[in-house]
């Protein structure tokens, strides 16, 4: 698997649902022993749900642990150019069309949350910003179409 790079948060964000759920596959343990007990395991549907909901938990433990194991974390506290988008920046930007004003956070996409204003690097919003500084104006392919947008601050939070 390849390097995630995530910010310091949504680092923090992936431990704490890492923690989380390794607390639910232990009350899932209990719940499971706890429907063992009342014997035929075949006709037993409170153990049936117990093993696959315990096989989903699994598999979301397995694959945070990954993620986690392979983050590299950005710290924008060290970044020369402050001035240009990258990951962890808010951009605040002017939309020359309905002239709307727009904040975004570029983020991962673990940390993704467009209603919280987060979006993913990978969107075609974020890649149409990356690299660009406060200042410019960028044409951004969006699936609804072609925008103009003025950026008018770049920040590090």
């Amino acid at each position: 698997m390849s390097d995630i790079y995530l910010t310091k948060d949504g680092f923090e964000k992936l431990q704490a649902d890492l923690t989380e759920l390794k607390r639910q596959k232990n009350e899932l343990s209990v719940e499971i022993n706890e429907a063992r007990e009342q014997g035929d395991l075949k006709e037993n549907a409170g153990y049936i749900y117990g093993k696959q909901k315990q096989s989903q938990l699994m598999s979301r433990i397995s694959e945070l642990e990954v993620r986690l194991r392979n983050a590299k974390i950005v710290d924008n506290s060290l970044n020369i150019n402050k001035d240009e988008i990258r990951l962890g920046a808010t951009v605040t930007m002017r939309d020359e069309n309905t002239k709307a004003t727009l904040i975004y956070a570029l983020s991962s996409a673990d940390e993704a949350d467009p209603s919280a204003g987060k979006i993913s690097v990978s969107s075609p919003l974020a890649q149409g910003l990356l690299g660009s500084g406060a200042g410019a104006t960028v044409k951004v392919r969006l699936p609804s179409g072609e925008k103009e947008l003025a950026i008018l601050k770049v920040e590090y939070k």
